[in-house]
């Protein structure tokens, strides 16, 4: 049996091809996909390649996607031929030493699952066991296929310990800094948004946010920002969600003395960035990185979305099919959309 998939051949080089369907063992299930979803990490991944969701090429392509079990093997026992599910991108081993200590998303052996822009999916065994869901019939695929950057956001959000009535600053205005914008609303905190698209940023006050600030529009973006939070001191936390060296270093300078700054959204390997050393000091400023997600995050994310308390319709800027793919990743286009739903 023959199916339609995408894969990655190397920078900015991806085809749509005719391959065979995954044969699936007595541990794993196979999914036929209803909608998978773009990522930035996607636009990344076809630009320049990935570390980890690339080893071998030519890569399977996508992460994001939900879909329907049509077969599964004999061991499997806590699903059946029919249901609908999401399934997380990755599964921890349990086994490692990161893994003992509750880390879950530094596993030695982090088990990656891509290739979510195809007709059908193979699920391994340990994603099978530690972070296949089932998802309600209210929840439509395109809405359910949000849950692996979700999760991401709400990991960020439990390590970043927001309080209500705390002021924080989203560095970044895509997928994931709405969804940032609505939890952060969600726990009565005050926010504030940093981008410099003007669709984006106008996304981002429809999603709550109390104040927008372009880096376009403005000379100094840190005396801006520093002005609407905090009567002049800054905001408490900042998050960076946009992945580039300049703005984790616009992150340090946003937040106020004593603050916490997320460095979220990953930069590309072997970027470096300057700190203020002694700002860092003597204003006791706490910064730490934030990478994917565990188990626990993604299955809170799904309660998320199937309670209707996280919102992405409005993120999808419209559909495509699988064969038109090459339409929505395009050789020297920089702009990332915010979310395109691909249909097999």
């Amino acid at each position: 049996m023959k199916m339609q998939a995408a894969l990655w051949y190397g920078p900015e080089h991806m085809q749509v091809v005719e391959t065979d369907v995954p044969e699936i063992s007595d541990h794993e299930v196979l999914v036929k996909i209803g909608a998978s979803l773009t990522c930035g990490t996607d636009f990344k991944l076809f630009r320049r390649g990935h570390p980890m969701l690339a080893k071998n090429i030519p890569a399977p392509f996508g992460h994001e996607m939900a879909g329907t079990i049509v077969s599964l093997g004999q061991a499997v026992k806590n699903f059946r031929v029919g249901d609908r599910v999401v399934a997380a991108n990755s599964a921890p081993c349990g086994h490692c030493f990161y893994c003992h200590h509750e880390q879950f998303n530094l596993c030695e052996d982090l088990l990656f699952l891509t290739g979510a822009y195809a007709e059908y999916i193979k699920i391994p065994s340990r994603i099978v066991e530690k972070n296949l869901h089932r998802i309600p019939d209210a929840l439509p695929f395109q809405e359910a296929a949000a849950a692996e950057p979700l999760a991401c956001v709400v990991h960020c959000m439990d390590r970043i310990q927001l309080h209500a009535r705390e002021t924080i600053c989203i560095v970044g205005a895509g997928p994931c800094g709405l969804f940032f914008v609505q939890l952060a609303k969600q726990m009565g905190a005050k926010v504030i948004c940093v981008g410099r698209t003007p669709e984006k940023l106008a996304a981002a006050k429809q999603f709550g946010a109390d104040h927008v600030v372009s880096v376009l529009d403005t000379e100094d973006p840190v005396k801006e920002v520093h002005q609407l939070a905090n009567g002049g001191y800054g905001p408490d936390a900042v998050v960076e969600a946009a992945g580039m060296p300049e703005t984790w270093e616009l992150s340090t300078r946003l937040v106020r003395k004593g603050g916490r700054v997320c460095f979220y959204g990953g930069c590309a390997k072997g970027t470096q960035v300057s700190l203020d050393t002694h700002r860092t000091h003597y204003e006791e400023l706490n910064f730490f990185g934030v990478f994917h997600h565990t188990p626990f995050h993604f299955a809170k994310s799904i309660a998320l979305l199937s309670e209707g308390k996280i919102k992405v319709k409005n993120m999808i800027g419209g559909e495509r099919r699988l064969k038109d793919l090459n339409q929505v990743f395009q050789k020297g286009v920089k702009e990332t959309p915010l979310k395109i739903a691909i249909i097999p």
